[in-house]
């Protein structure tokens, strides 16, 4: 029977979950009308939830996990796709309720699919991930609501992560002052070098605040959630916005209305999930002509396959800056 390389996720009849790899066998692969050969995935938090169990994120077992993949179409029945088409996948419920990323082979419908831009490498989309792809849709809202950079400063909280790091590279590029919020002070260099103007403490997003602070950015990204998102809002200058795209703080919002109706700030959801094919290909495009790959590579490292599971928990600890590729193939 043929099969492949995978991270699988097994249930026990104790009813706990542990990630193994192993072969896996291509029978058991789901519907789809597009067979890809996986090259290269990333880590990203909501893969190491997963892998760790400490968020019900898997719905199925087994389960391959894994968000993100960049590969090669095998076959195709779809009309977009045909054998050797380069192409990258987010989200969709792959590593979720869909057989994931972190394997060699991937069968998925190809309306999920999107094309690798020209002259971007599958190890560059995957250094970019969801995290990245994310930190672009979280700019493309901000400037659909009229922001720009003369409006003032940026503010970017998680500054150190995937998303973080990413967001800042690109607004920098675009042209605002960024101010990086970050719990990890040793990494000022890092965030400097992507862009950063200024970097603050967590700490002075992360306690109890006011229902509204002194005014001090025109726009911010925040990855973080709960108290953290809070916080920001309060600080947010008049007209501002804040694209919400995480929660590693915390899915609560212990937050005032006041800035909604005092300052008239705007409070912008990104969801990069279910994120509608058109706007996806933008983001990628975008992403592809706007992101300094010399900074994508600072922030980036490499490891293979064996060492996701190892990675997974490490990204929710802390420990990981910037992005990772996964070497698959």
């Amino acid at each position: 029977m043929a099969s492949f390389k995978a991270v699988v996720i097994e249930k026990a009849e104790s009813g706990s979950a542990s990630p193994v790899v192993r072969d896996f066998p291509d029978s058991e692969l789901m519907e789809g009308d597009v067979t890809v050969r996986v090259s290269h995935s990333t880590v990203n938090y909501k893969d190491g939830l997963a892998l760790t169990g400490r968020a019900p994120v898997v719905r199925r077992f087994p389960m391959i996990p894994g968000i993100d993949f960049a590969g090669t179409v095998e076959t195709s029945s779809h009309p977009e796709f045909k054998p050797g088409d380069a192409v990258v996948l987010n989200g969709w419920g792959t590593g979720e309720t869909h057989l994931g990323a972190y394997a060699e082979r991937s069968r998925v419908k190809g309306d999920w699919l999107v094309r690798l831009p020209d002259g971007m490498s599958p190890a560059e989309a995957m250094a970019i991930g969801t995290a990245g792809y994310t930190a672009m849709l979280s700019l493309m809202a901000l400037e659909r609501h009229g922001l720009s950079p003369e409006r003032g400063p940026a503010v970017v909280s998680g500054a150190a992560g995937g998303v973080g790091s990413v967001a800042i590279a690109l607004l920098a590029k675009a042209g605002w002052h960024v101010v990086a919020s970050t719990g990890r002070t040793g990494e000022a260099d890092y965030l400097a070098g992507l862009g950063a103007a200024e970097i603050i403490p967590r700490d002075e997003l992360a306690g109890k605040g006011r229902p509204l602070g002194k005014e001090r950015w025109a726009a911010g990204i925040d990855t973080v959630g709960s108290t953290t998102l809070a916080n920001m809002l309060s600080m947010t200058r008049y007209a501002g916005a804040v694209a919400a795209c995480g929660l590693a703080g915390g899915m609560d919002l212990p937050a005032s209305v006041a800035p909604f109706i005092l300052r008239g700030v705007s409070l912008l959801g990104i969801d990069s999930v279910m994120a509608p094919k058109p706007l996806r290909q933008e983001a990628w495009n975008r992403l592809a002509k706007e992101l300094d790959r010399d900074k994508l590579a600072s922030m980036t490292r490499t490891i293979r396959l064996e060492d996701v599971i190892e990675a997974g928990r490490d990204i929710l600890d802390g420990k990981i800056r910037g992005r990772i590729v996964v070497e698959i193939g």
